[in-house]
């Protein structure tokens, strides 16, 4: 939804944060300057906390989470008081870090994804500028799936205003194999009902075997109930908009990262250059914000596990994102907290 900056629009701007967890005019704090009364707040094992609860219509624009950031926090949004979610996700995994008990990159440093639509800054402070737009109510909750109390830092800032008659909702999903079955693809996203738009994905592949090249895989696209794909890349690194493994051909032989305003191979865990390394991980991310992909009745999404010498089995985890016309129950389900470790 595009919008010069300039231009002056019936408005009205909300942020819910622990200091104003009712996201409400003068609901902030009643603090001196430079005295903190409630900057964070603190979740038990096995509870859900509800970060926000706004009537419609309006727009979520901004979302910003530290703190804790690892799987057992599970981010779900709710659309026009239905009772399930159209986003459900380990807030690691949505806003591409995964593998969230590795704070530090292959070079040492911070991980860090700096794309148009999302931002991960260096000691982790998660940031997500997708638009959300909502016609009658937007709930967002944060459970703590695990087994210590964690602690969240959050603002989640948007506006109150009329939306266009065409808006559609926005939806995220969280997938997992680990591993891979060897010689079937990858499915990253089933089961969706249009009419709506595939708007990208966050993910990650850790590496069983050996680290040689993993990116020959292809990724198809399957639009309204087609038996064969419509859109159908070439291979793993070329849908990541890179080429000969991002750098692993016979130049460099190394795998370089890179971050882009709408993809990215942006991290790199362990080094396969050392002796008896540890597995190799990548985390990756593709945003159609410039080349959507419309569908009206469904959609389908899969990618290969596949190298130089044939089918592998490395451990594949993504978060899909779409925008489709009417809220949708999920097509997946989370697995249990404790599958999800990853290190």
């Amino acid at each position: 939804m595009e919008t010069s900056l300039f231009q002056i629009r019936q408005r009205e701007s909300f942020g819910f944060s622990a200091e104003n967890p009712t996201g409400t005019r003068e609901g902030g704090t009643h603090a001196k300057d430079c005295e903190k009364l409630r900057p964070c707040i603190d979740i038990e094992p096995g509870e859900t906390v509800v970060l926000c609860d706004t009537d419609g219509p309006g727009m979520i624009t901004h979302i910003w989470f530290t703190g804790y950031v690892g799987h057992s926090f599970v981010m779900r949004i709710y659309w026009d008081n239905e009772e399930f979610p159209s986003v459900e996700a380990p807030i690691s995994a949505f806003f591409g870090c995964a593998y969230d008990e590795n704070f530090k990159d292959r070079d040492g440093k911070y991980v860090v994804l700096n794309a148009a639509t999302m931002l991960t800054a260096p000691g982790r402070g998660y940031n997500s500028y997708w638009e959300m737009p909502f016609y009658k109510h937007c709930k967002i909750t944060m459970e703590n799936r695990g087994e210590q109390k964690q602690t969240l830092f959050y603002m989640i800032s948007g506006w109150h205003g009329e939306i266009p008659e065409d808006s559609g909702y926005f939806h995220a999903v969280y997938r997992q194999e680990h591993p891979v079955q060897k010689g079937r693809s990858y499915t990253v996203l089933d089961n969706v009902e249009g009419p709506g738009m595939f708007a990208g994905v966050c993910f990650s592949s850790g590496m069983n075997g050996n680290n040689t090249c993993w990116v020959e895989g292809e990724i198809k696209m399957y639009i309204d109930g087609a038996k064969y794909p419509s859109i159908n890349y070439t291979g793993t690194e070329d849908y990541f908009c890179g080429s000969y493994g991002f750098g692993n051909d016979i130049i460099l032989n190394k795998y370089q990262t890179f971050s882009g305003l709408y993809t990215g191979l942006y991290a790199i865990l362990g080094d396969n250059e050392e002796f008896y390394n540890q597995q190799q991980r990548f985390l990756l991310y593709r945003f159609h914000v410039k080349d959507p992909v419309y569908f009206s009745k469904n959609f389908k999404m899969t990618m290969d596990n596949l190298g130089w010498t044939g089918p592998r089995y490395d451990d594949y985890t993504s978060v899909a994102f779409w925008y489709q016309q009417k809220p949708g129950k999920l097509p997946f389900e989370l697995p249990a907290d404790a599958e999800m470790v990853m290190k």
